[in-house]
């Protein structure tokens, strides 16, 4: 069939439809046009078209997986792919930038925020344009902006509010970044009339833009991959990166990502995800708090699996830990980095004894992970970053643990399904119900990472809070009160601490406040999603509908 023409008044030819670059509605900002070039149009234009139809199948194979589930079947390992699991290989070496990652930095794309990173002694630091940024359009493209000025070593910011200025160091972290997850869609671009995929959208700029001059550096380009539930979708990223080097004319395996392991059905597949993603992936990540969220919604229909307040769900057993150590035992055997989790404290100002508490449970956090066997970790403020580097440095003075030989016990299906147990309480409802919609009107705001209760909170701890207090519902959960006496939780209790919760919140700021502050918008997505009669896939959907209203 030939192509369908489409008449281009700028040229003396038409233009085949196929080759028509991507639209912005409205034109494209003059403070972007460095971003969004035409050939910078074209390319992810051409992403789009061969491979967002193969994103949407992937997208409703989830469904029909989460209809599986919901009926009663549980993850398991792929039978399939069972030689794949059983039989010898290895990834492809890793490069000398991504040997010694023993404490990554992770935060926003915000231009200080990444100069700060960037200096903060950390050996890698993940831009994060997923659940640290809130995807508003300009935020995206600050980012995009921002990542082009690091490439050719042009990164700065003058702070002139407050007569300050931001360099980087001599030497800085390496940079990996993250595009937004295969869910999520750039509503801003439109290739033939729909909008595209966010994942391609964030991948294809920043290496349209920087990928030969990383490359040239040796300093990239590399990203981490998110909430990917199944291999298929691995090999999807693994066929994006083969014609994205092929179209720029850079070698064959020079992408190198590193995949969050972070839903419970990626976490019976982490051979999978290697083996085909083998020639572009340095390792695995334990994406602790998404994988939380993803355990609640996989099986949410499960009554046995219900979790107590999440203040409980430690990486210490359970579920948790078996994941962790599969991780650790699958990446070393292939000669791939088991990367540890997020410790979410931060610096307690103005309260020493806070402040001591909460570095002292980032120590111990960091040191169950250095000896347990994982080759690095994270955290998400630099004051934390020698906390952890001290315990990485005693505990593995080597570049990393790839090579260790500690025995690992077997873990079953059953072992990674193990719910944790203990108790709902009334505050952690009460907490669940306030962080989720502090967060959330914070995320309307523009921000995505946000400090709430001396915990740096972002999109995967948002899902949480939700996610339970659905699972609380839905199942009836019996919970303790004030007073320690057990009561079962329904929607008229939610609606009693909900009140009051907003209420506590509306006092604090005022009237004015509270309606600038994007509150209200923010309750109603938050209680939608966490009351709905389905679980909502991800509360970041209905609230990026309001976010595009609101921009």
């Amino acid at each position: 069939m030939p192509d369908t023409l489409i008449q281009d008044p700028k040229a003396a030819q038409p233009t085949p439809a196929h080759r028509r670059p991507a639209e912005v509605p409205g034109g494209v900002p003059a403070s972007y046009d460095r971003v969004l070039t035409p050939g910078a149009l074209l390319f992810i234009a051409d992403l789009e078209r061969r491979f967002g139809p193969q994103r949407r199948i992937l997208l409703e194979n989830r469904r029909l997986a989460q209809m599986r589930y919901d009926d009663g079947e549980l993850p398991e390992f792929p039978p399939e792919t069972a030689h794949i699991r059983k039989s010898v290989w290895e990834v492809a070496p890793v490069p000398k930038a991504l040997q010694d990652r023993r404490v990554e930095i992770t935060g926003p794309v915000d231009r200080k925020m990444m100069i700060n990173a960037l200096n903060s002694g950390a050996k890698m630091f993940m831009a994060d344009f997923e659940d640290a940024s809130s995807p508003t359009f300009e935020n995206m493209l600050d980012g995009q902006a921002n990542m082009q000025d690091y490439a050719r070593g042009s990164l700065s910011f003058d702070d002139e509010a407050r007569g300050k200025s931001y360099r980087l160091n001599e030497e800085t972290a390496t940079m990996l970044v993250r595009p937004r997850g295969w869910h999520l869609e750039e509503a801003h671009v439109l290739v033939d009339g729909k909008p595209m995929s966010a994942s391609l959208f964030d991948f294809g700029l920043h290496f349209f833009h920087n990928g030969k001059a990383l490359t040239e550096q040796e300093k990239g380009p590399f990203y981490y991959l998110p909430k990917m539930e199944t291999y298929q979708e691995a090999r999807l990223w693994n066929d994006v990166f083969n014609f994205a080097q092929a179209a720029l004319g850079i070698p064959n395996g020079t992408i190198k990502s590193t995949v969050l392991i972070e839903t419970l059905p990626a976490a019976f597949q982490m051979d999978e995800i290697l083996y085909v993603l083998r020639n572009h992936i340095v390792g695995l990540n334990c994406g602790r708090w998404d994988y939380i969220f993803s355990y609640i919604k996989t099986l949410r229909n499960h009554k046995q699996f219900v979790l107590p307040d999440r203040a409980q769900v430690g990486m210490d057993r359970a579920f948790l830990k078996a994941y962790s150590l599969q991780l650790i035992k699958t990446c070393h055997r292939r000669r791939a980095h088991a990367m540890g989790g997020m410790a979410a404290q931060i610096p307690v100002k103005g309260d020493e004894a806070a402040n001591a508490t909460a570095f002292d449970k980032v120590r111990a956090d960091k040191k169950r992970e250095v000896d347990q066997g994982h080759d690095g970790t994270w955290v998400a403020h630099p004051d934390l970053v020698p906390v952890a580097m001290e315990v990485f440095d005693a505990a593995m003075p080597q570049a990393n643990q790839v090579l260790s030989q500690r025995q690992m016990p077997q873990i079953t299906a059953d072992s990674l399904l193990k719910p944790h147990t203990g108790d709902v309480t009334e505050a952690g409802i009460r907490t669940n119900i306030s962080v989720g919609i502090e967060y959330t009107a914070a995320w309307l705001r523009g921000r995505g990472a946000v400090p709430i209760h001396n915990l740096m909170e972002d999109a995967a701890t948002a899902e949480i809070s939700r996610s339970q207090l659905w699972q609380w519902l839905h199942h009836g959960t019996e919970y303790k009160d004030t007073d320690g006496n057990a009561q079962s939780f329904d929607q008229a209790t939610f609606d009693r601490l909900l009140e009051d919760e907003v209420s506590k919140i509306k006092t604090t700021l005022g009237d004015a406040d509270f309606a600038d502050g994007r509150y209200p918008e923010a309750t109603k997505v938050f209680v939608e999603t966490a009351t709905g009669e389905t679980l909502a896939d991800f509360l970041t959907l209905p609230a990026y509908d309001v976010l595009r209203t609101l921009s």
